[in-house]
């Protein structure tokens, strides 16, 4: 049976949740012992709405089927009293933390509607016309679009052997470009480009050219050759790192997310974000989830478990799926993968899209074991 729970939960579907009895289930006392007796009421509440949303599995979007920790869900409980206020004093607060948690100054922390926001800005302060945006092919393509838009223009360079990106055939590809983006681990494919190699790239860079290193899905690489570059911002003042609350702490709709950089390019950021760009509800839950560093090795630990299960599925079948240090894998099927997905949509299972520079492969994200069960049963009967 699919498990649903990455369908909405709108204000619509808790009324009829309470029609239906099940919040008032949800809220019960349950007995020592059950799955859900530790959990609190609001947490059982939206699980209790997630597993009767109906029958579309979702793994489409690299979301985190297991959704905020319960001291954020808590959080946001008892920051619905402050809906009222400007958010000011608690963006301080998340900021100062963040600053704290990363070793660096709180003038290095700018805080982001998602860091697809993050992106956005990046792309408006450091690219021009005739200063494009570099990135590889395939990669997140927010800020090629953003550049595009805003005239500065966008190149792409091809992956590397090993889907890593190709650093020098992306410094070379424009004689002065404004931006160099590497999405590290990357998405769509999944990959780590190696910390040496990187680490040397951000040396060879022209001191005028910026660098963003996308982190999105830092929490979930385990690859040896694997190394955030938080650490190397007081070598490269020409460096920003993206991070987000979207992936590992479940808060894909709450929208948070944040550059570490120097502080003079935060500054150059920071004069094109919009004022107030973050809601006190993710805000809230943002801080509570820096302390319930359980909750992140749980959902690590589960995404590694069955991701390990989908792919000894799919080995079953003959099918050798890219490695892949984040929360989605690509496996390639031999051929063009739209009608397939087509194919799977028919069946309730929703992956990711078609990638053009990669037409043969399907993206999929590691959604709840139940989740994954239903992606391979449907799986097996599209590819036969």
């Amino acid at each position: 049976m699919a498990d649903p729970i990455t369908q909405p939960f709108s204000r619509r579907r808790f009324a009829h949740l309470f029609g239906a009895g099940l919040a008032g289930a949800a809220l019960a006392p349950l007995a020592p012992g059950t799955p859900e007796a530790g959990a609190s009421p609001l947490l059982r509440l939206v699980r209790a709405a997630a597993a009767d949303a109906g029958g579309v599995v979702r793994l489409s979007s690299n979301e985190n089927p297991h959704g905020p920790s319960p001291a954020a869900l808590e959080a946001m409980r008892q920051a619905f009293g402050l809906a009222w206020r400007y958010p000011d004093e608690h963006m301080d607060a998340l900021a100062g933390a963040l600053a704290k948690l990363h070793g660096v100054d709180r003038g290095q922390i700018l805080l982001g509607n998602g860091s697809s926001e993050i992106l956005r800005l990046a792309a408006l302060a450091f690219a021009a016309p005739g200063r494009p945006v570099v990135a590889a092919d395939p990669t997140f393509e927010a800020i090629l679009h953003h550049a595009e838009a805003d005239g500065a223009g966008a190149l792409k360079v091809p992956l590397a052997s090993g889907y890593r990106h190709d650093l020098p055939k992306m410094l070379a590809a424009a004689p002065d470009p404004g931006l160099l983006y590497v999405c590290n681990p990357n998405n769509p494919t999944g990959t780590v480009t190696p910390k040496d190699e990187l680490q040397a790239f951000l040396g060879q860079v022209p001191a005028k050219t910026m660098v963003l290193v996308d982190e999105a899905y830092h929490h979930y690489a385990e690859s040896a050759d694997y190394a955030s570059v938080i650490p190397l911002l007081g070598a490269h003042p020409n460096l920003v790192v993206a991070r987000t609350f979207s992936k590992v702490y479940g808060m894909a709709g709450l929208r948070c997310g944040y550059a570490v950089a120097n502080a003079e390019a935060i500054e150059r950021l920071q004069k094109r974000a919009s004022f107030d760009n973050v809601n006190i509800m993710a805000l809230a839950a943002a801080q509570a989830s820096l302390g319930d560093t359980a909750h992140v090795e749980r959902g690590r630990r589960e995404n590694r478990e069955v991701k390990a299960m989908v792919y000894a599925g799919l080995e079953k079948l003959g099918l050798h799926p890219i490695p892949s240090d984040t929360n989605f894998f690509m496996v390639d099927l031999g051929r063009d993968v739209g009608p397939l997905i087509a194919a799977m949509k028919e069946r309730r299972v929703e992956v990711g899209r078609r990638f053009a520079a990669m037409p043969n492969c399907m993206r999929v994200t590691v959604g709840t074991r139940a989740q994954m069960q239903s992606f391979l049963g449907a799986f097996r009967e599209v590819v036969a």
